[in-house]
């Protein structure tokens, strides 16, 4: 947690020559402006100026300047790049010209969440298990969809061949601060999963980000393309990005069943947000993804999932979102539904026990289902006054056009 003259001592003494400052569009797909190590003074007090109408989803060219402001808590240095001259890396706050917050930055959406929540007395954790698929390169080094192995769930070599692009992911992290918490091959051929620890709202969509530029960067360097889109084979298990939700309450007291409850009731306007592409929904309903608005202890195909445990903590896990969602929004969408379960004491409905896969036991069950295509999960948030609250009708428009 550097402040600014920290960072700029920090930029002299490690031989930092590049800083690159980092923000995302309304996708949550990460862009940058490389400066030379003698601007930062400058970046920090008046920012970096950039062309917001050649960003998707941002501005116009009649009103395209926008500037960033580097957050000195996030810099990092780059572990892959040289260590003379060294490059680090520090996430921005995007600001109009006048110094007020962007209405489209969604790193500044999630902030005003985990403001609005620790004006309540509460603080949300989050803890993503992110997958992705490691796909053979052609002739012309372009991604194919051959997968790199043939391995199965939690497989060891030599079905799985991932364990040594794994291990680098996870060095490569560990030098960045994020700590590994685990890694393993997943269910489909080629497909691998890495999960790290927990962490405060606006330190794991950050996490979430990085993540998954070390993990393209170091199947690249490996001769791979890292896929983290939703459905890349049609016949095998989607990539997920299963949200893990924990609340503390300044007065002690347990909230989760009113949690749980929030994120059921708004669950079909927010989807756009945590699937965001078409082939999301080729993933929902199939391979353990789920496809029913429903809770239960422990079963993995209901939409969401109360963990067992050992240790007496409660969490609760999403398990809809996808790799594609830009987890800023996903997390602010997740701590307002929480915080309105909370406040407005929403029931928490029946846990389901059974198999949802088994059309035979969901053919009479009454559950609501979640959008089925895009275009359903676009008219539910578009007919959304709690996603137009927290959004603005300007973004939405933005973002239900793509």
């Amino acid at each position: 947690m550097y402040s600014q003259n920290e960072v700029l001592d920090f930029i002299k003494e490690e031989d930092v020559k590049f800083i690159r400052l980092a923000f995302f569009d309304v996708f949550g797909k990460q862009k940058n402006i490389s400066i030379m190590a003698e601007q930062l003074p400058r970046a920090f007090k008046n920012g970096i100026s950039f062309d917001a109408s050649s960003i998707k989803g941002f501005e116009t060219p009649e009103k395209s300047d926008l500037f960033l402001h580097p957050d000195p808590s996030t810099i990092v240095i780059l572990p892959w790049r040289p260590s003379h001259g060294r490059v680090v890396r520090m996430f921005c706050d995007i600001r109009n010209p006048d110094g007020t917050p962007y209405k489209k930055d969604s790193r500044h959406i999630l902030k005003e969440a985990v403001k609005k929540a620790g004006e309540a007395g509460l603080e949300f954790k989050f803890g993503p298990e992110i997958e992705f698929y490691l796909f053979k390169l052609d002739g012309n080094s372009c991604p194919t969809k051959i997968p790199f192995d043939g391995g199965g769930y939690m497989d060891i070599f030599p079905d799985d061949l991932g364990e040594n692009v794994r291990r680098d992911i996870c060095f490569t992290l560990e030098q960045m601060g994020i700590p590994p918490e685990s890694s393993h091959h997943e269910e489909g051929p080629g497909q691998n999963e890495i999960d790290f620890h927990h962490s405060d709202a606006v330190s794991a969509a950050d996490n979430t980000a990085s993540f998954k530029w070390v993990v393209r960067t170091k199947a690249s360097a490996s001769g791979l393309s890292a896929d983290f889109s939703p459905k890349p084979l049609a016949a095998k298990s989607g990539n997920g990005m299963h949200i893990n939700i924990s609340c503390v309450s300044s007065s002690g007291e347990d909230f989760s069943e009113r949690i749980t409850a929030g994120i059921l009731a708004h669950i079909k306007e927010m989807t756009l947000f945590l699937n965001p592409h078409s082939e999301s929904y080729e993933r929902l309903g199939k391979h353990k993804a789920p496809k029913f608005i429903s809770w239960g202890h422990g079963n993995r195909s209901a939409l969401i999932r109360i963990p067992a445990s050992t240790c007496g903590q409660k969490r609760i896990e999403l398990r809809s979102p996808d790799p594609e969602a830009n987890p800023y929004l996903a997390f602010a969408l997740i701590i307002h539904a929480a915080l309105d379960g909370i406040k407005n004491n929403i029931p928490l409905p029946p846990p389901v026990e059974s198999d949802l896969e088994n059309s035979a036991l969901t053919e009479n069950s009454g559950l609501e289902e979640l959008p089925a295509t895009l275009e359903e999960a676009r008219r539910a948030a578009a007919e959304s006054p709690f996603i137009k609250e927290i959004l603005g009708e300007s973004f939405f428009t933005s973002y239900g056009r793509e």
